[in-house]
């Protein structure tokens, strides 16, 4: 038997050999084996917690806050509203009706920043046809009269050694009364009135258009300083104006303190107002009108953890819950009761002990594993 025809046997005993494979009966089908899972990368693992390899804790961006139990102010979450501070904000408005006209630097924009005694517009006096003629027929009669004055006092002039220096003193008065009174009646024909800035601060708002017509107390221009702003709390407990230990707003992921300054004497929509006063740069994102949550807290006090309010996630029965490091890889979902605290943290209740390690960043990622 040749090499060749050993080859075409070998062949052909191999192609049989897989096609008996191919026709085993069932149970008998080895088929290719699936890819093993990988066993490193992040899972959910059977008993609804996470595993998460150090390296993915990395890339996630992951960090955990060891938490303390103490005593937290109990706190009342409250609809608020942002409105300029009386000290530091005012408004612009004319004494009198009449054209509105561009100030030196043109008319402001909406949050352009302006100085103290500024000029931002002018408002050119309007009157009636009659008014106007009256005061002209005023102001004639008040230069003839001074131009008669002039003279007379002139010629008592030339006359001093012959003149008590008392009529020449008189006449001499006479003519510096009809001077100013000419030039008040012509000021009044023809001076614009000056809408100056009451306090530095932002332009927050503008009603102003070159030749527009303004009736007098319109409101023109808003002024506030976005770093002092005023903060109103809607509460329907009266009770807790005299029960005040401190106040928060969140503005962002930034907690702004408030102070208190005092509350209304009287009910608006059944609720009591209660106005708070905010400074700092983070006020630089809200605007006045704007509805805020604020965060009243009282003297009274509650055991609780304080935890990030990022750390809150809701699992699929739409409870709230926070993960807690339990080993070095593992994260385990825990069931929390939560009470407000400032708006950035939150008081939980029940659920966490003093010593749990709870996922601050990247909590929503670890949430998302399955």
């Amino acid at each position: 038997m040749t090499s060749k025809h050993f080859f075409l046997i070998l062949t052909a005993a191999l192609s049989l050999g897989t096609a008996t494979a191919a026709l085993a009966g069932e149970g008998h089908d080895h088929g290719g084996a699936s890819a093993p899972a990988n066993s490193n990368g992040p899972q959910r693992l059977p008993d609804g917690a996470v595993f998460l390899p150090k390296s993915a804790q990395r890339q996630l961006g992951v960090r955990t806050l060891l938490t303390e139990e103490g005593d937290l102010p109990r706190t009342f979450e409250l609809n608020g509203k942002v409105d300029m501070d009386p000290n530091a904000g005012g408004k612009v408005q004319p004494l009198n009706a009449g054209r509105l006209e561009p100030g030196p630097r043109g008319l402001p924009d909406p949050g352009q920043r302006v100085r103290k005694g500024e000029v931002l517009a002018y408002v050119v006096p309007s009157a009636s046809p009659i008014d106007r003629s009256n005061q002209a027929a005023q102001l004639a009669e008040l230069r003839a009269a001074k131009g008669l004055a002039d003279k007379r006092a002139a010629r008592l002039n030339e006359l001093a050694d012959t003149i008590p220096r008392k009529d020449i003193e008189a006449a001499e008065s006479e003519a510096r009364s009809l001077t100013e009174r000419i030039a008040a009646v012509g000021g009044g024909l023809s001076n614009r009135e000056a809408l100056v800035a009451p306090v530095s601060g932002v332009i927050a708002s503008i009603n102003a258009v070159a030749g527009q017509v303004v009736d007098a107390r319109e409101l023109v221009f808003e002024i506030v300083d976005p770093a002092r702003l005023r903060i109103e709390a809607l509460s329907f407990d009266p009770a807790l104006a005299s029960n005040i230990g401190g106040a928060a707003l969140a503005v962002g992921k930034e907690r702004v303190p408030l102070t208190f300054v005092g509350a209304a004497r009287s009910l608006r929509e059944q609720a009591l107002p209660l106005v708070f006063r905010a400074e700092g740069a983070a006020l630089q994102a809200l605007a006045v009108g704007q509805p805020v949550r604020v965060f009243v807290q009282s003297k009274d006090k509650v055991k609780g953890i304080a935890v990030p309010v990022a750390s809150l996630m809701k699992n699929p029965s739409n409870q709230t819950v926070v993960w807690v490091k339990a080993a070095p890889e593992r994260f385990e979902p825990r069931t929390v009761t939560v009470e407000p605290l400032d708006g950035v943290s939150v008081a939980v209740t029940s659920g966490l002990k003093a010593g749990d390690r709870v996922a601050t960043q990247g909590a929503t990622l670890i949430n998302q594993v399955r």
